[in-house]
């Protein structure tokens, strides 16, 4: 059993962030069908590390679990098939510019009339509604538009993408899950489903934690500060004797003051020394290099070893090399190997984890179309001939 068994789920999106919310939905056991324009078929399938499938390995991990059908909604026969699709699902999810749907009589009142217990969701750069709703973006615009970019990089530096990932996609994607679990929960009362409406950078904005209260209070705007953070010092990264790095969270006076126990300095924690945050904020260079120059004398693992002793919030600043030997890693299954189109695979694992209906992956990125026949024949029911037909004239 699966906790979404029963629900189907069209995928109508390109790139991460709405297919990844239908990802983590078929996780769960949705069912995924995924729409593609015939020939092309998702971006994503070319967007990263290339294989000898044709798809990347964006695509054969993202793409999970799901079923690939080719409809060309630029053709009303196409737009036809995927009305009656309409008809039969849970969800529609679609990341097109706003406007698009509407244009193809497809947009959100149409499919509350082709099935009112239909939930859709929209992902696009900056919402639906609005001065620049219909402009184009990308997980690197919303980390800028949203505050983010401005806050990442050494002070004074260049502002950087965070970790030069597509995080704002993958956080929309989670944010699209939370919003299609709570309308499907809606729907168990009311009988009706509703529109999600979701902007790229809305959800990069939600979790910059106080930036924007702490400007409406004090007019303070935050700038770049490295690896350090804005409201506690020590919270930041070090370089220990062997050339590695490590991270050090010390959020409390109570945690500051097990580090200096480990460090051997207790009395750095005084009360008349940096025992208190505030002592800490304003002395945050002289804290961070007395914390610097100790953990600079030891290895890594030895600075480990010290917090871990002392219950201080310390770990290693993982390469991915690092993370394949981890035994953290590997004793919770959080990388899992699994058969794909080009043999064995490493993949991130199935999250969250629950116990009574976990999720699963059952297989990786389908091959383009692969599976238009049988979903057309079997949920549409379109004959052998007729599925040809609609092939010969490019309609799939």
């Amino acid at each position: 059993m699966h906790a979404l068994d029963g629900i189907r789920v069209l995928d109508l999106g390109t790139y991460i962030a709405g297919p990844y919310c239908a990802t983590v939905l078929g996780e769960f056991g949705a069912e995924i069908i995924k729409i593609e324009r015939p020939g092309t078929g998702d971006h994503l399938r070319r967007f990263g590390t290339e294989t000898d499938c044709g798809d990347t390995l964006v695509w054969l991990s993202e793409a999970r679990n799901k079923r690939s059908v080719t409809l060309d909604l630029g053709d009303p026969r196409g737009r036809e098939l995927l009305r009656e699709l309409i008809a039969g699902a849970d969800v529609v999810i679609e990341n097109f510019r706003p406007g698009v749907m509407e244009r193809w009589d497809l947009g959100y009142e149409d499919i509350r009339r082709l099935n009112p217990r239909a939930i859709m969701l929209r992902v696009s750069a900056y919402g639906q509604s609005g001065p620049l709703a219909d402009q184009p973006g990308f997980a690197r615009v919303a980390h800028a538009y949203a505050g983010l970019s401005l806050l990442a990089g050494e002070p004074g530096g260049t502002p950087v993408t965070p970790g030069s990932t597509s995080l704002g996609d993958y956080l929309t994607g989670l944010y699209g899950v939370i919003g299609v679990l709570l309308a499907l929960r809606a729907r168990e009362a009311t009988g009706r489903g509703q529109c999600v409406d979701l902007a790229l950078y809305e959800a990069i904005f939600r979790v910059l934690d106080e930036i924007a209260p702490a400007y409406q209070q004090f007019g303070f705007v935050r700038e770049r500060m490295g690896a350090d953070t804005v409201n506690v010092v020590p919270h930041s990264h070090f370089s220990t004797a062997d050339d590695r790095w490590i991270a050090i969270a010390c959020s409390n006076d109570e945690m500051f003051a097990r580090l200096s126990t480990a460090m051997g300095r207790p009395e750095l924690a005084a009360a008349d020394r940096f025992g208190r945050k505030a002592s800490r904020l304003e002395a945050r260079d002289e804290v961070n290099a007395l914390v610097a120059n100790w953990v600079a004398t030891l290895s890594r693992d030895e600075v480990l070893a010290r917090c871990r002793g002392s219950e201080v919030p310390a770990g290693p600043l993982n390469s991915i090399a690092d993370i394949f030997e981890d035994p953290q890693f590997a004793h919770r299954g959080t990388i899992t190997r699994t058969d794909s189109r080009i043999g064995p695979l490493s993949v991130p694992d199935v999250l969250p984890k629950l116990s009574e209906t976990p999720g699963e992956i059952r297989w990786l990125g389908p091959g383009l179309g692969a599976d238009t026949d049988e979903v057309l024949g079997a949920l549409l029911h379109r004959t052998a001939e007729e599925i040809a037909h609609l092939r010969d004239a490019s309609v799939i």
